[in-house]
């Protein structure tokens, strides 16, 4: 029996992985561009995503003895720029198991689905005109230059902001590399001059409220360390899930952003 089945609708996807955002958001609606697959015994999936948040995301679910000969072969069909994330203990024995991969950091990621806050976000925060996208880049280059959601970046979105008494941006953020299913937030910075005033909490909020209208679930990746943020979405109903990735040394995404081919 072969090693991996390919999961073509969403549907399907969503039953094999139990709903998992971390799946469901790197299959993109299984678009054309991304592909899903199974282990035949239907106890491990992944996903393939390419430039996801500036990378090739490869999601990773299911028990390890599953998911490390389907990992080992989904990885000969997309190539080694494709980095496996999922639960720790997971991509740790996929690491173990698969002789080209090493870990690649650990961070968390926070999910939420409907009907957490579904009321209006903070009069405070609104959607910006695209003329404010200068001072969206000048605001993260302040206080948030790691950032992989950029304006002009492909994926991302609209940005919101709040604006001081003064008129000056100082709280931004967006919504991006969202999939039909799973919004994601990204990019939420404070300008240094404005921080403790709760304003990452209202740019959290409003981007929040604002992806479970338009969609089932909203996610975010956090730093584990970041406990103020970690604070601050868990106060907005997510809940912290720790995960690590695993990579190909010295590989980076497929800049074509093609489809994967067998």
């Amino acid at each position: 029996m072969a090693a991996l089945i390919e999961i073509r609708e969403h549907e399907e996807l969503a039953a094999w992985c139990e709903a998992d955002t971390l799946c469901l958001w790197a299959a993109q609606g299984l678009d054309g561009r991304c592909r899903a697959w199974r282990s035949a015994d239907g106890r491990a999936v992944a996903v393939a995503g390419p430039g996801l948040s500036t990378r090739d995301r490869l999601a990773v679910r299911g028990a390890p003895d599953a998911a490390l000969p389907l990992v080992r072969e989904v990885l000969g069909l997309t190539g080694p720029s494709y980095r496996p994330l999922g639960d720790r203990g997971l991509i740790d024995a996929l690491a173990a198991g698969i002789p080209a991969l090493v870990p690649a950091g650990t961070f968390g990621w926070m999910d939420g689905r409907r009907p957490a806050a579904l009321g209006p976000g903070p009069a405070t925060a609104a959607w910006l005109p695209d003329a404010a996208r200068d001072e969206v880049a000048a605001l993260l280059a302040a206080g948030f230059p790691a950032s992989q959601a950029k304006p002009g970046v492909a994926g991302v979105g609209r940005w919101a902001g709040v604006r001081d008494d003064a008129g000056r941006l100082a709280a931004t953020g967006t919504l991006a590399w969202c999939a039909p299913a799973v919004a994601l937030l990204a990019g939420v910075a404070v300008h240094p001059r404005a921080r403790g005033r709760g304003l990452g909490r209202d740019i959290g909020a409003f981007l929040l409220a604002e992806a479970l209208r338009r969609h089932e679930a909203a996610a975010l990746m956090v730093e584990e360390w970041n406990h103020a943020a970690r604070r601050t979405y868990a106060g907005l109903g997510l809940r912290y899930r720790p995960l690590a990735a695993a990579a190909v040394p010295g590989r980076r995404r497929v800049e074509s952003g093609g489809p994967i081919k067998d």
